[in-house]
């Protein structure tokens, strides 16, 4: 049975200072994830240099983080359920520091796929970050704290690339780990210093099962996916794990169904609120990834190409910068639209304005402005969308189970994000022309993935319509209880 701590005595006393506290150090959480996520795309290129590794074997310090990542949320948001959401929170960042000071390390590929693996553990921070929110803030403060925690990616993700950027160019780049490794030191600091504990608990026993059945089937799906262009998509290996997909999903959908304690409750996930909210989060997934493969390329490809800017890597990080802080920004426009008007038509409008953003980006090409000002109305769209979907979910699942729904709904982001780099890439590498010696993504390559990401906000829109138009119902013991303060049972986590 869930297990609701109530509030203390002078639970409210606090005032507005703690809420705000509680959300800043998950939101600094939130960044200091997605900037260890993003901060190794601008060496990837240099890495067969550092590490005397073929590009073939450098490319899974990438895939290696993306795999361990999508395996463990779910996870990470099942045991937070029911053993505690800030202890969970605290081991993916510990974890994630100790990935960051192996990686910082090393000197050859294996310890730094070692690193690296580890340091996806921390994916689920975000979804235990808006879980916590939930127990412990008052109700009205939700929204607009959730739509902030979600920006937090925008921020880390743009942030990363311009500081990496700058560290790898005038430094060893195992600064980068290192000062990863400092940041994520601080935010577990912060973390154990400043959130209180979640008072609920879902109790009852681990699937066990259940996990390992979805992590051979995310393992099977995401590398079919990621690894099929550069296997062939005909290839053995590539054949094989999309048939072992195939065999163990519907096999893992079977056994969930008849699970008393299942890992995913598919039947709370089935009912419609949440069922098109995971698949909006999908086809944003697949949206979002556009915009950061596309317009960078773009403004670094040469300008003998006729439609390049001849951008140097610090000057493209620091160009698609504003992005992430336009995300953040906007979130409390998300809010108040989400108050005045519901989630649902929050999302409809961040769809509309995100598939806006990229079929402008289709002509407005030419110029750095141009693309700095697409790039930021896709943030925009995007900021919006990504806010309300963790508000979708909370309004349809109990308390006891926020974690694991919210972590699913990242994972479908994650499952989507994956098929757009497979996608993208299929288009790229066969849209090309000569530069230099070799070859890059034509114009019209570039703007076939562009419309294709507008593509899937229209689909992302779709599926919001189909979301039900109803505010969510809550008893006494689901309802987000007040900060819990001096709770000894609360504080013995």
């Amino acid at each position: 049975m869930p297990c609701t701590l109530p509030p203390t005595p002078g639970a409210g006393e606090s005032g507005s200072r703690r809420p705000r506290t509680v959300v800043a150090v998950l939101t600094f959480s939130g960044i200091t994830v997605a900037f260890v996520q993003s901060m190794v795309f601008p060496i990837v290129p240099h890495l067969p240099t550092y590490l005397d590794a073929s590009p073939a074997d450098t490319a899974w310090v990438v895939t290696a983080t993306l795999l361990s990542g999508a395996v463990t949320t779910p996870v990470t948001g099942r045991l937070g359920d029911m053993y505690g959401r800030r202890r969970m929170l605290l081991f993916g960042l510990a974890v994630m520091v100790l990935g960051t000071v192996i990686s910082a390390l090393s000197t050859s590929l294996p310890p730094l796929l070692v690193g690296r693996t580890l340091q996806g553990l921390a994916n689920g921070v975000i979804p235990l970050g808006v879980s916590i929110m939930r127990d412990v803030l008052p109700a009205e403060r939700l929204p607009a704290s959730t739509a902030v925690m979600y920006g937090s990616l925008g921020v880390g993700g743009s942030l990363g690339l311009p500081v990496a950027a700058f560290l790898a160019d005038d430094f060893d780049w195992h600064v980068l780990f290192w000062t990863a490794a400092a940041l994520g030191s601080v935010a577990a600091l912060l973390v154990a210093l400043l959130v209180p504990p979640s008072p609920v608990r879902a109790g009852g026993r681990f699937d066990v099962t259940g996990a390992v059945g979805m992590a051979t089937g995310l393992v099977c799906l995401l590398l079919t996916v990621s690894k099929g262009e550069d296997w062939g998509w005909d290839s053995g290996p590539t054949l094989a794990l999309a048939a072992g997909a195939v065999v163990v999903w519907p096999l893992w959908g079977w056994f969930q169904l008849r699970s008393p304690q299942p890992m995913v409750d598919l039947r709370a996930n089935a009912r419609p609120q949440v069922l098109f909210t995971h698949l909006t989060g999908l086809a944003l997934g697949f949206a979002v990834f556009v915009t950061g493969l596309v317009l960078p390329q773009l403004l670094q490809m040469p300008e003998e190409t006729g439609y390049g800017l001849g951008k140097s890597l610090v000057a493209t990080g620091l160009l698609m910068a504003p992005q992430g802080l336009v995300m953040m920004a906007v979130s409390p426009l998300s809010a108040r639209l989400t108050k005045a008007k519901g989630p649902k038509a929050t999302l409809i409008a961040g769809s509309v304005i995100t598939g806006t953003g990229y079929l402008l980006a289709t002509v407005l090409m030419s110029e750095v402005w141009q693309i700095v000002a697409t790039s930021c109305l896709v943030a925009v769209g995007v900021g919006f969308a990504l806010g309300t979907l963790p508000a979708l979910v909370i309004g349809a699942i109990p308390a006891s189970q926020t974690g694991a729904a919210i972590s699913l709904n990242t994972l479908m982001r994650s499952i989507g994000t994956s098929v757009s780099s497979a996608v993208a890439g299929v288009i790229l590498a066969h849209l090309t022309i000569g530069s230099g010696s070799g070859t890059v993504p034509s114009q019209n390559g570039l703007r076939a993935v562009l419309a294709i990401g507008a593509g899937a906000a229209a689909v992302a829109l779709v599926f919001a319509s189909f979301i039900p138009s109803r505010k969510p119902v809550t008893d006494a013991a689901e309802t987000p209880v007040l900060l819990v303060l001096g709770n000894p049972k609360a504080d013995a986590e």
